[in-house]
């Protein structure tokens, strides 16, 4: 039998703080405090690469996760030692108790002590515990532990409580008994658990930093061959583009991958040759500028010198001169406005409208003459507008605006056979509703196409012929919104019908006011 001392139960008060003390020391520094601003680190972090980073970030994954790993394998080892014990002390009960009248010599129980490492074996039958053996039985034990109600958490907690014990102290372990038993209890010394504990921990430590580098060095390897090259490929590909631009062999050549960098590397590529295709447009567009400028300056001379000529011409008393001729005049002061506005609107900037209340009948006729359509039997020629129509714009943009989307329409129309839906024919059509001014240039032509159309208005982009460089439709569209109007395509139409909003200018009461006032 064990005496009362030998089953008294000593509670140890375990030094929580001093526990989580040794845990957290590692993880604190003095180095730490001293750490410069985040901002300042930024520098010396962008120097180690992607890949620098991806590997200082794969080793201590890899690292943590062997950490989880051995939490519970640590636990489970010392479940493990503590169930061979018992397994042990079973084998001796066995021994023991099959004495005859129990009768078993000193000598031969301390050798069976001895080789379970055990200081005493009891077994409870019923309400009697016996004391089957022991030797140097402690006058106390310091902790107790049973086998029958171990939870996952005590478990660990225990483990780590036996790593960070100091000196060899006592357990007395409880478990089941064989033979109808209630439970056989053993007494053991705790320090072979903690060096076999030590051991183990040493040896599952060099195993996980082998696994770690192995593993890191893996996941390294695959993020890198996977992730890191191409975007390698595509920040050198960016570098050297970012040198010459205008080079088309600086593009990158998408390579076939479905992911997101794939994406990444088809929408560079794109956006790469919509860049190089609108620089070398850019720089086309500036040489044409410098040529116009130059032409420009003997143009302008050639047509001074015309207009001389024209108006000694409107002095010859033949009818039909004096008929032509003033129209010839005005035309020839358009070209020369004209050619005086080329170098502003090569810089982008249009003249502001001169607004006053315009015929556009007379504007249309003028339109209808200067583009050769007034004797053009092939084209037919119809014009809707209302009786004594006025618009409030600039005469000079209006007949500009008007003659780009008439010759516009007769191009289209050139071409037509007669195997056409409708016979070629433009028609222009003016009303107003209330202060805003609707017109509309009207073919039968054969449309415009779609590819067209997502850049109708944009110079050099919006033609829909070969040849066409789209400047008619992108100069009406700038001089109507110069005018705070608006242009647009009309569908659903038979050819292709361009309807041209001019709202009248704001009227202010109190000017007009002023001016009865002063009359």
């Amino acid at each position: 039998m064990l005496g009362s001392a030998t089953i008294r139960i000593r509670t140890r008060i375990f030094d929580r703080s001093a526990f989580h003390r040794e845990i957290e020391a590692p993880c604190v520094s003095s180095a730490d405090n001293q750490l410069p601003d985040p901002l300042l680190r930024l520098g010396p972090l962008r120097k180690l690469g992607l890949s620098g980073k991806l590997l200082l970030l794969t080793i201590p994954l890899v690292l943590l996760a062997q950490i989880l790993i051995y939490v519970p394998s640590i636990a489970n080892f010392r479940i493990n030692r503590l169930n061979d014990r018992l397994a042990a002390a079973n084998t001796a009960a066995l021994v023991l108790d099959a004495a005859p009248l129990g009768m078993v010599p000193e000598s031969l129980s301390r050798q069976i002590l001895s080789s379970i490492g055990a200081r005493a074996v009891a077994i409870k039958w019923g309400q009697q515990r016996r004391l089957l053996a022991s030797a140097d039985l402690p006058a106390q034990i310091d902790h107790d532990i049973d086998m029958r109600s171990i939870t996952v958490w005590s478990a660990i907690y225990d483990a780590f409580e036996v790593m960070f014990e100091t000196g060899n102290q006592t357990m007395r372990i409880i478990g089941p008994a064989p033979g109808g038993a209630q439970f056989i209890e053993v007494v053991v010394d705790e320090l072979p658990l903690r060096q076999a504990m030590y051991r183990f921990s040493s040896n599952l430590l060099w195993v996980s930093l082998g696994l770690a580098i192995l593993s890191a060095g893996l996941v390294y390897l695959a993020l890198h061959y996977l992730f890191v090259r191409p975007m390698r490929r595509l920040t050198a590909n960016m570098v050297a583009f970012h040198e010459n631009p205008e080079s088309p062999a600086r593009i990158i050549v998408p390579s076939a991958r479905g992911d997101e960098i794939g994406v990444a590397e088809r929408e560079l590529s794109a956006m790469q040759s919509d860049l190089v295709s609108m620089l070398h447009q850019k720089s086309r567009l500036a040489a044409l500028g410098l040529a116009v400028s130059k032409i420009n300056h003997d143009l302008r001379n050639l047509l001074a010198s015309s207009q001389l000529l024209s108006d000694q011409l409107a002095s010859v008393p033949d009818p039909r001169v004096q008929r032509f001729a003033p129209k010839l005049m005005r035309s020839l002061e358009r070209a020369i406005a004209f050619c005086q506005s080329t170098l502003s609107y090569g810089r982008a900037q249009e003249a502001p409208p001169d607004r006053r209340m315009v015929a556009v009948e007379q504007v249309v006729g003028e339109v209808r003459e200067s583009a050769g359509l007034a004797s053009d039997a092939a084209i037919g020629w119809v014009s809707a507008i209302e009786r004594g129509l006025l618009i409030d714009a600039d005469p000079d943009h209006l007949f500009r605006i008007l003659l780009n989307l008439v010759r516009n329409a007769a191009q289209a129309l050139e071409g037509q056979t007669g195997d056409d839906v409708a016979p070629p024919q433009i028609r222009i059509t003016g009303r107003r509703e209330g202060a805003v001014a609707i017109l509309e240039v009207s073919d039968t032509g054969p449309g415009v196409p779609q590819r067209a159309k997502d850049h109708l208005f944009e110079a050099f982009q919006g033609s829909s012929r070969p040849g066409g460089s789209g400047l008619g439709l992108a100069i009406a569209a700038e001089l109507v919104r110069a005018h705070d109007g608006d242009i647009a395509l009309v569908e659903g139409t038979i050819g292709a019908t361009f309807r041209i909003t001019l709202p009248d200018r704001p009227v202010e009461l109190h000017s007009i006011r002023s001016e009865r006032a002063r009359a």
